[in-house]
């Protein structure tokens, strides 16, 4: 078995996404009601990303991570061999003082083998580097990501980013302080990782 590597991607290598199989079988979902996450069943199946045009096509998702570069996004991959595993992406500066975590994707065969908090504690890690004192998300309304980052430390933001609220209205915007991480970090501390399962 090959052992996986990570490291940051070149721009150029955006076009790995073509590795991600993003099939999900989804029966809790989450949603924002009166300011308060309110958990649900739900009959969610999500299908792989495909080479056919529209929003959930391979082109649609490289052209986003292309506008997430154009802002100075950084991005970083697990890779087993030459197969990308997973991928995430962070924009340093969403505002003065939040990184925003734009992308975190593990592909389905890859899921709960400890990638995606690998690939989230490589991002934190960039986002403290920068400056940042915080982190935004807007996460997947599905139990597997809400569930991931909460594990983590985010909680639902009472004040959501505008632009990001208008572009996924149904997504889960979730806030984490860094600060105690980053006091961690120059301690000598290590990231500890409350939940092994990996986000989609």
């Amino acid at each position: 078995m090959t052992l996986m590597s990570y490291r940051q991607l070149k721009p150029e290598e955006v076009e790995r996404i073509r590795d991600l199989d993003r099939t999900e079988t989804i029966r809790v979902g989450y949603r924002m009601e009166a300011g308060s996450l309110q958990r649900m069943d739900v009959q969610w199946d999500t299908p792989p990303w495909h080479e056919n045009g529209g929003d959930h096509s391979f082109s649609a998702k490289i052209r986003y991570v292309k506008d997430i570069i154009a802002l100075g996004g950084i991005l970083w991959g697990a890779l087993e061999g030459q197969r990308l595993a997973g991928m995430t992406a962070l924009v340093p500066r969403l505002t003065d003082t939040m990184a925003h975590l734009a992308w975190l994707h593990v592909s389905h065969g890859y899921r709960c083998q400890g990638i995606g908090s690998r690939l989230y504690a490589d991002v934190e890690r960039l986002a403290i580097e920068s400056g940042a004192s915080h982190i935004y998300v807007s996460a997947t309304p599905s139990g597997s990501a809400v569930g991931f980052y909460t594990s983590r430390g985010f909680v639902v933001t009472p004040s959501p980013h505008p632009e990001l609220l208008a572009a996924e209205p149904e997504d889960i915007h979730l806030v984490k302080p860094l600060q105690a991480f980053k006091s961690s970090v120059s301690q000598g501390g290590r990231v500890s990782s409350q939940q092994d399962e990996d986000v989609r």
